[in-house]
Order: C-alpha cells, then sequence, then structure tokens
C-alpha cells in the first residue's frame, strides 16, 4: 500500500499552495502557510506497521479501541454487529482477530457502543434497543471474557472511562432525542461503584439544577437550541476526562458548546463552563471556506466565528495543574432531517407560511448555508427543501450586517457578493446564532422584517485545544491544521473520508478533529489528534500547555485510490478512537499508537520510534 508521513516539523519548508495541483495567479499570502514549528526533541517518527481489516466499509466496523497489557489484546468497538471485536497484540505488524465480546447475556438486542479497560477488567457501554431507553453498564474479564456483573444507567450511554485508581467508571449517557423528536431524555453522567464487580452501583449526576435557567445559561454562553427542552434534555454528555487523582472529571458537552464539571466522589456536576467561540477573523485563525472554488484559500475571514464544540477530550498534569486537552469537531442536533413532514410542517397545501409556533414541529435542524440565509428572496425559496420551520417563525429573511461584512460586499438591505460560493456562500451556519438581539432577545429585526446577522457562527473550530480546570483558552492550533494537511497533500486538500475529492469538506468544518490521546514519552507529554475526514494523526508535544509544539502528522490513507470506488484498497480512513501503549506495556517493548478507522473498518497500529536520547 502507498504510505506517507509528514516529517518533523524541522524539515517542513514554505511551500505555495495550489488548489488541485495547479498554480493561481491571484493567490494572495493568505494561501502560503509558513513552517509551523520546530521539532519535538523525543519523538523521532511514528511509523505505520499493520493493520486489521474487518473488510466492512463505510458501516463503523471499528470505532472505539481500548488496550489491555496483560493479555496483549485490543479490544474494539464494531457499531456494525454492536459487539466488540478482540484482537491479539502479541505481534503489533499483524494484529489477528481471536474472538468477539456481546452484550446479549445483559441485554438483548442491545448494541455496546464504547470500551475501556483497567487492571483486568473490561468496562463496556451498552445501548439499549430503542436508544432513548436507559443502557446499561457491564464489566467483563480480560482473559476469560466472563461477564463480572451489570448496572443500568442513563439513555444513550456513549462513552465509557475508569478512574486512575480503577474503583470507579465514569459514563456520559448522551439522551439523545428520538428521531421523530417526541421523546427527548434527559442528558447525565453516571459514576459508577465496581469495588465488588460482581454488584456494580451506579449514581446518577444530571443537570436538573440548570432547569428553568435557561436564559442565564445562554447568555453565559452556553449553547441551548432545543424547541421545547429542558436544559437536561437539551444538554447531551459526549465525552469525559478525568484529573490524575480521580477527584475530578469533565464531561464534553458537544453540542452546548461547553464542558461540565464533576465531582466524581458526590456523583454532581458543580459547574457548566462555556467555552466561547474562535474569532476566525484573526491572524492565524484563518479558514477555507469553499468547496466549489478550486483552490485552497486558508485566510482569516472578519465576521466568522468556530464554536469549539470538542468531541473528545483528555486530561494531563503540567507544572502541579490541570489541563484539559480537546479535539474541536463541532457538531449539530439535528433530528427529523430525514422526515418531510418536518420540512413541509407550518404550511398550507398551496406552501404558504401559517406563522404557527413552530416548537412543535417534528423535529429540529440547526443548520443552513450562508447564501441561502441572506438570498435577497428570502427563506421562502428553500421551502420543502431545507428550511427549518423554526427559522421561518423567526422572519421571512436574513441579512447580513454591512459594517461587519462590507469586505465582501455586503450593502444596507443586500448581501452583495458575500453569498458567492467563492466567498462566504457555501459556508456551513448555525441560524440559531449571530443575528442582533434586543435587551429581551428577541431579534432585532431590518426595516423589512428581516434578521441581521452580524456574527456568522460555524460548526467546529478546525483544531485542538488546551484548557484550564475552569475552562478558560490557554492554547489553541489556529489554523494549523488545515495548513499542515495543505502541505502534505495539496492535491487532496480537505478531502472527505468517504469520497477522495479536492477541497469537499471546506465548507463544513474542514480537517474535522475528532479523536485525542495523550501518551507520557520520558518527560514530555504528547497529544496525538484524529482528523476524521482527511484522515491521519496530528502528533504534538504539550508538555508546556502554553507553547505547545507541532512534532509530526502520519496518514496511512492512500489517496491515489478513490475512497469511494475502492475503501478496500484505500488504506485507513476516519479515525475515531485512539489509545497510546506506553513502551512498559507494549508487546515489543516500543510505544504504540492504536486507532479505530470507522470507515475503512480497520484498526492500525503504528510504532512510536524515539530519538536515541529519550530512550
Amino acid at each position: 500500500m502507498k504510505k506517507w508521513k509528514l516529517a518533523a516539523a524541522a524539515t517542513l519548508l514554505p511551500l505555495i499552495l495550489l488548489g488541485c495541483g495547479s498554480s493561481n495567479d491571484d493567490d494572495d499570502e493568505d494561501d502560503v502557510p509558513p513552517p509551523v514549528s520546530e521539532t519535538a526533541r523525543h519523538i523521532a517518527s511514528v511509523d505505520f506497521i499493520g493493520r486489521y481489516e474487518t473488510k466492512e466499509y463505510g458501516v463503523s466496523a471499528a470505532e472505539i479501541p481500548a488496550y489491555d497489557a496483560a493479555t496483549k489484546r485490543v479490544f474494539v468497538v464494531n457499531a456494525l454487529s454492536g459487539k466488540i471485536d478482540i484482537l491479539d497484540l502479541q505481534t503489533p505488524a499483524t494484529p489477528s482477530h481471536i474472538g468477539t465480546l456481546d452484550a446479549e447475556a445483559v441485554l438483548a438486542g442491545a448494541e455496546i457502543n464504547s470500551v475501556a479497560v483497567n487492571g483486568g477488567k473490561v468496562a463496556v457501554a451498552i445501548q439499549a434497543p430503542v436508544k432513548t431507553d436507559p443502557g446499561y453498564l457491564a464489566l467483563y474479564d480480560a482473559q476469560s471474557l466472563a461477564l463480572l456483573g451489570s448496572v443500568k444507567v442513563g439513555s444513550l450511554p456513549d462513552m465509557v472511562t475508569f478512574t486512575p485508581d480503577g474503583k470507579t467508571v465514569l459514563i456520559a449517557n448522551e439522551g439523545e432525542p428520538s428521531d421523530d423528536y417526541t421523546v427527548d431524555p434527559e442528558g447525565s453522567i453516571s459514576v459508577i461503584d465496581i469495588t465488588n464487580p460482581a454488584a456494580p452501583t451506579a449514581r446518577t449526576a444530571g443537570f436538573t439544577d440548570w432547569n428553568g435557567k435557561e436564559a442565564a445559561l445562554r447568555t453565559q454562553g452556553v449553547r441551548l437550541v432545543g424547541p421545547r427542552a429542558t436544559a437536561a434534555q437539551d444538554i447531551e454528555p459526549e465525552y469525559i476526562a478525568v484529573s490524575a487523582d480521580g477527584a475530578t472529571a469533565w464531561v464534553s458537552l458537544q453540542e452546548s458548546n461547553a464542558l461540565a464539571k464533576l465531582d466524581v466522589a458526590n456523583a454532581r456536576v458543580t459547574d457548566i463552563l462555556p467555552l466561547g467561540a474562535k474569532d476566525h477573523g484573526a491572524d492565524g485563525n484563518g479558514l477555507d471556506v469553499s468547496d466549489t472554488d478550486g483552490k485552497i484559500k486558508i485566510a482569516p475571514l472578519a465576521g466568522v466565528k468556530g464554536l469549539y464544540m470538542p468531541d473528545a477530550i483528555a486530561a494531563y498534569t503540567a507544572g502541579g495543574a490541570t489541563y484539559i486537552v480537546t479535539a474541536n469537531e463541532g457538531d449539530s442536533r439535528p433530528w427529523g432531517e430525514d422526515n418531510d413532514d418536518y420540512w413541509n410542517w407550518g404550511r398550507d397545501a398551496d406552501g404558504n407560511w401559517l406563522g404557527l409556533d413552530a416548537s412543535n414541529a417534528p423535529g429540529f435542524v440547526d443548520e443552513f448555508r450562508v447564501k441561502h440565509l441572506v438570498h435577497k428572496s428570502g427563506f421562502d425559496r428553500r421551502a420543502g427543501d431545507d428550511l427549518p420551520p423554526q427559522l421561518r417563525q423567526l422572519a421571512p429573511g436574513g441579512l447580513l450586517d454591512p459594517t461587519v461584512f462590507a469586505y465582501c460586499g455586503a450593502t444596507e438591505g443586500d448581501p452583495g457578493d458575500c453569498r458567492e460560493d467563492d466567498q462566504l456562500g457555501r459556508l456551513t451556519v448555525t441560524w440559531t446564532m449571530g443575528y442582533k438581539q434586543n435587551a429581551d432577545g428577541t431579534p432585532q429585526l431590518s426595516d423589512d422584517g428581516r434578521l441581521v446577522y452580524d456574527t456568522l457562527y460555524a460548526y467546529g473550530a478546525r483544531s485542538f485545544s488546551i484548557r484550564d480546570a475552569d475552562g478558560n483558552l490557554v492554547w489553541d492550533s489556529g489554523d494549523q491544521f488545515e495548513k499542515i494537511t495543505a502541505q502534505a497533500y495539496p492535491d487532496w486538500f480537505n478531502s472527505g473520508h468517504d469520497e477522495t475529492l479536492f477541497d469537499d469538506r471546506s465548507d463544513n468544518k474542514g480537517p474535522e478533529p475528532e479523536g485525542v490521546a495523550l501518551g507520557s514519552i520520558s518527560d514530555k507529554t504528547y497529544a496525538f489528534v484524529g482528523l476524521e475526514r482527511i484522515g491521519g494523526v496530528m502528533v504534538y508535544d504539550i508538555s508546556d500547555p502554553a507553547a505547545p509544539v507541532f512534532t509530526t502528522y502520519i496518514n496511512s490513507r492512500d489517496f491515489s485510490v478513490d475512497s469511494d470506488k475502492d475503501p478496500g484498497a484505500a488504506g485507513d480512513l476516519g479515525p475515531e478512537g485512539l489509545v497510546f501503549v506506553s513502551a512498559a506495556d507494549s508487546p515489543n517493548g516500543e510505544p504504540l499508537l492504536i486507532v479505530g478507522n470507522e470507515v475503512s473498518g480497520t484498526t492500525s497500529i503504528y510504532r512510536i520510534v524515539l530519538e536515541d536520547d529519550a530512550l
């Protein structure tokens, strides 16, 4: 298979980026990425050495891996089968399938969503056949695979982890609504005592204390958009990171663009920490927003901001303080998007808007392209297609504030060239934020009754961040991910994972960082960040939280193969979960990185090669 590995950052040269491999005389300086950083000292390279293939493509057959040092086994969530594939990693270059683990004895028809391993125990998060029903945690023996015990938890348990002492398991219960939006369970975190594995006991840390305080949360920056949801229903816990002492955990509330802080001993959420938005108009925070302009154009754009909305998070200690590392993927909260009744709700037989209360609509979609949001003909031109009735209830159309967006041609009452495909038009944003509001929170409309957007909020920040224990931003990678991948793959920049196509994802979250794992090597701490769309893993030395250093970028995808036509030959597609294996725990005495790739259904193994002075 054709493989490529980006050399350590010290060897990078500033290259002029070319769209589709052709030159552009009108490219400006923002199209030329500078060298990203100096090389870190301890990792010499990260090399692909092997993979296990399920031979199931595009069906999430390999998602979350977990490693058991005693048995040298990898436990990989296979969402297609709803089970866990067990791989023998005695020889890391040739992992072999040795069995499966299912949850049928716990709950018939159930699916396993997540897995974690600690001290010879395998913890799995089990989703009920009806996802809005309560799920389960189950514990298994890593060697015998015997079921040790189980306990009921919240709805849609989606991530599981242990506290460092191995005595407590934490589960993020996402609590997604039903597809028709008629049932919306509360999100929660289960805190489970496994001192007696045969009889684990669960306590629930919920968000009901914030019910009735939704307006205050929104003012603070917590994103709550469910049209008829309480705070506890709207909040959907995604991922958990735990402090080294096990006393505190942080939970990513992805769609709410926030972190929850958890007192583990008392099973209580003590705070909700809004994450704010990244200013894409600032130098170093640029992005490429068009998938149809035929070139790479990474540039700052005034008035555009990115909601961090992290998926995976991880915690580590530096200088005696705890820091949180976040993979800033971005995610909306859509329900009913495949239901024609939702898109046609609130209209008569002729398609005319009836002015009803759209909170009763059978769904909710908060995404919209800029070109449709500010079209001079208003919203109704999209009726029955992709116009959310909740947006139509607010106003008949939208505009851009010319004091902010004059640079792309916006004037009073006319978005001008801003909505063109080679400008802002293709960018997917949330319509729920960014429009001017009165003091009471109602829309401040233009003279002809339209919403006026002075900020466009995109999903995700196309980066990873480091935050302190109170959620304050310490450092962000800015536009480095797009610049590094553009330099590495100018012909396949921002390709999707299910189709090998240049610039395909620029309008929608770019490389889409999703997974993160941390590893300690010698006196250094490294972050390994998986890019879901273009693929591969970014490696950074984060020993100094305020000044991380780019180390290398690896990608075991073969771009000479069209992943849509021949996914089995395209290598690893869609990295989802990552796990670092220390040299002490590794089968071959070398640090390893294990990656579950949901689109290709592969589990890939990398060896981490160290410089002599790091051994």
